[in-house]
C-alpha cells in the first residue's frame, strides 16, 4: 500500500534537497557566482536560480497539484534529466505515518522552498553557513521540513547532511544535544543588526551571542544544543526562510513564533516576509519566559508592522 502523500513529499524532498545541495556545491566550484542583486543586501547567485529549478521541476512533477512557492520567484521548469529527482528516500518511508496527516488532501499542502538561505555568507565564503530549506505546510501550519547543509564535513570526508523533522513523527539526520545549563546562548543575525534588534537582545542579558547567517543554520544552533534561543527583532526574513526550520524545530520539542509569541500562517496567500521578527527556543528554556522580557519599544516596534 502507498505511504500517504505528506511521506512521500518528505522523501522525495529529502532526496531533491540533497541534489540542490551537489548543484550548489558545482557552482561554487566552477567559480561564477552569477551574482544579482534583487535589493538592498539582497543577493542571487547562479546557486540560487538553478536549485530552485532542480527542486521546483522535481517536487512539481511527482506532486503536480500541490502548491510550491519558491524565493527566487516563477522558475523554468524544462531542466536536463540530471536535475530532476524522482527517487524518494527509502529509509523515511520505513517511518509510520502520524495518523493526524494520513488523510491530507494535496490542495491542503504548500511547499516553501529557499533553494540557498545564507546567500551573502555563501558569496563571503561562509560556507558552513548555507542551507537549503524545504518546508511543507498543512492548512497554513508549518507540520514538515528538511534542512541541507551542502558544507557540512561528515567524519568520513564527505561533503552535506540532511535533517528531517515531521510534526507527530520527530526528527532524523543529527544528534540533538542540550545547550549547557550555566548558561543562557542566543543566535542572532550576523550582518542585519539594528537599534531594535540590539534592545532584544540587551534586555535578555545572555551569557553569549552567536552571530551567524541563514534562518536555518540560526535553527540549528538550537536543534545542536550550541544556543537556547534565536531571536532577531526584525522583519528580515520571509516565509521560506522559517517554515522547514520551524517544523524541524517544533518536531523535536521547540517553538518558532514571532517576536510576540504568534505563529506564522504559511497559507499560499500570506504576504511573504516575516514582519513581526523571529524567536524561536530549543525546549530547554521558556519561550514565553523570554517574552515576558523584552521591552516595551521593542514590543511596540513588532506591534507596528501588522
Amino acid at each position: 500500500m502507498s505511504q500517504p502523500t505528506i511521506m512521500r513529499l518528505m522523501a522525495l524532498s529529502i532526496n531533491t534537497a540533497k541534489r540542490a545541495g551537489s548543484i550548489i556545491r558545482d557552482v561554487m566550484q566552477k567559480g561564477n557566482l552569477g551574482i544579482v542583486e534583487k535589493g538592498k543586501d539582497d543577493l542571487q547567485t547562479e546557486a540560487d536560480r538553478s536549485a530552485q529549478r532542480c527542486i521546483i521541476a522535481s517536487l512539481s512533477k511527482s506532486f503536480p497539484e500541490i502548491k510550491i512557492i519558491g524565493e527566487e520567484g516563477g522558475s523554468d521548469l524544462n531542466v536536463n534529466n540530471d536535475w530532476l529527482v524522482t527517487k524518494a528516500d527509502e529509509d523515511f518511508l520505513t517511518n509510520s505515518c502520524p495518523k493526524q496527516w494520513r488523510d491530507i488532501k494535496d490542495d491542503e499542502f504548500v511547499v516553501w522552498v529557499d533553494p540557498l538561505d545564507g546567500t551573502s555568507e555563501y558569496t563571503q565564503g561562509f560556507l558552513d553557513h548555507v542551507t537549503v530549506l524545504i518546508g511543507i505546510a498543512v492548512n497554513n501550519s508549518a507540520v514538515g521540513g528538511i534542512i541541507h547543509q551542502p558544507y557540512f564535513k561528515n567524519p568520513g570526508g564527505e561533503l552535506g547532511r540532511t535533517i528531517w523533522g515531521l510534526k507527530g513523527l520527530g526528527t532524523g539526520g543529527f544528534e540533538r544535544l542540550s545547550p549547557p545549563k550555566d548558561k543562557f546562548i542566543v543566535t542572532t543575525t550576523r550582518s542585519h543588526s539594528n537599534a531594535i534588534v540590539q534592545a532584544a537582545l540587551d534586555a535578555l542579558s545572555p551569557t553569549d551571542i552567536i552571530k551567524v547567517g541563514g534562518a536555518g543554520y540560526k535553527v540549528l544552533q538550537l536543534l545542536e544544543g550550541k544556543a537556547h534561543a534565536y531571536v532577531f527583532a526584525s522583519p528580515g526574513c520571509k516565509k521560506w526562510d522559517t517554515c522547514a526550520p520551524e517544523a524541524v524545530l517544533e518536531a523535536q520539542g521547540g517553538t518558532l513564533t514571532d517576536m510576540l509569541g504568534n505563529h506564522y500562517s504559511y497559507g499560499s496567500d500570506v504576504l511573504h516576509p516575516n514582519a513581526q521578527g523571529v524567536l524561536a527556543t530549543n525546549g530547554d528554556v521558556s519561550h514565553a519566559n523570554i517574552i515576558s522580557k523584552l521591552p516595551s519599544n521593542v514590543l511596540e516596534a513588532m506591534r507596528s508592522k501588522c
